[in-house]
């Protein structure tokens, strides 16, 4: 299956090959009808994803695929995944603006968006809603009210005026450009998905959750940001730490977007890949916003 998307075009090559498709016989192959849609004759499947920034992202049930429902493309992933970071945007740009006219108000959506945006991602974790448009555009539209604040309140009280513009622009294209890295990483193999490198990945996504959580118990009660988020040396580690296993969640975002174009997966599931997708941008761009405020405080 060809893409005319040259940015993702490696993840449809040797379509029909995987375990999924019965037969080696894909939809790329002349003559081959939906008939052989694996997810045509089987009532569920699975691929467990893992995501972080404060849930788990995965997929327990691919549901039934019907008979007009065409397979999955690269450029359907690329495609959904553009609407789901524009949803983001333009939250983010909104709830930006009202903070700065009205920071109280800010305050309520940015919380509202951060707890709307986890009860999404679990909605579509464990209520077997995954690859569905409504719960993906809603996770967006939350989460942006989450990023368009948090960017806000870090910068503003960080260094507050033009400068805030700057250290949010340097923060969006360094995740862009992790992004892209880790997207050629992907491409050539140089890091390879396999089932020791996911079960690493989901160990190390529930240890940082855990610490996390941790430092935000401890703050609680002491009144102050915590040593994970103090701005000092311990902090930067964790800060680091956290972008790393961002990025290296890409690959398996990458990976699962790869599996379900060769197993032939209903298009819809695209909209799954782009929840995923999203979350892991999200994380990483609010750890490299969090990273570089450190180094503006006096």
């Amino acid at each position: 299956m060809q893409s005319s998307n040259p940015f993702m075009g490696s993840l449809a090559k040797n379509e029909g090959q995987h375990p999924f498709a019965q037969g080696g016989q894909g939809y790329g192959q002349q003559g081959q009808g939906y008939g052989q849609n694996p997810y045509a004759t089987s009532a569920r499947g699975g691929i467990a994803t893992a995501a972080a920034h404060q849930g788990m992202q995965g997929a327990a049930n691919y549901g039934q695929a019907g008979e007009a429902d065409r397979p999955m493309t690269v450029d359907d992933v690329v495609t959904k995944t553009g609407i789901t970071l524009g949803v983001i945007v333009v939250a983010a740009v909104i709830n930006y603006f009202v903070s700065l006219s009205n920071p109280g108000l800010g305050s309520i959506l940015t919380f509202v968006g951060a707890i709307g945006g986890l009860i999404t991602v679990f909605v579509s974790s464990f209520g077997k809603k995954y690859g569905s448009a409504p719960v993906t555009l809603t996770y967006a539209a939350f989460e942006g009210l989450f990023v368009g604040g948090f960017s806000f309140l870090l910068a503003n009280m960080t260094v507050g005026g033009a400068n805030a513009g700057a250290l949010i622009a340097q923060a969006v294209l360094a995740t862009i450009g992790v992004f892209v890295g880790m997207l050629f990483v992907y491409k050539t193999g140089a890091i390879r998905v396999t089932p020791k490198f996911t079960r690493f990945m989901v160990a190390a996504l529930i240890g940082v959750l855990v610490l996390a959580l941790g430092n935000l118990v401890f703050g609680l009660f002491t009144g102050s940001a915590g040593p994970l988020r103090d701005g000092g040396p311990i902090a930067i580690l964790f800060s680091l730490l956290c972008i790393g296993i961002a990025a290296m969640s890409f690959l398996l975002d990458f990976d699962q977007a790869d599996k379900l174009v060769r197993a032939g997966a209903p298009s819809k599931m695209a909209w799954g890949v782009a929840l995923g997708l999203a979350v892991t941008l999200v994380w990483l761009y609010v750890e490299i916003l969090q990273l570089l405020s450190y180094f503006q405080r006096d």
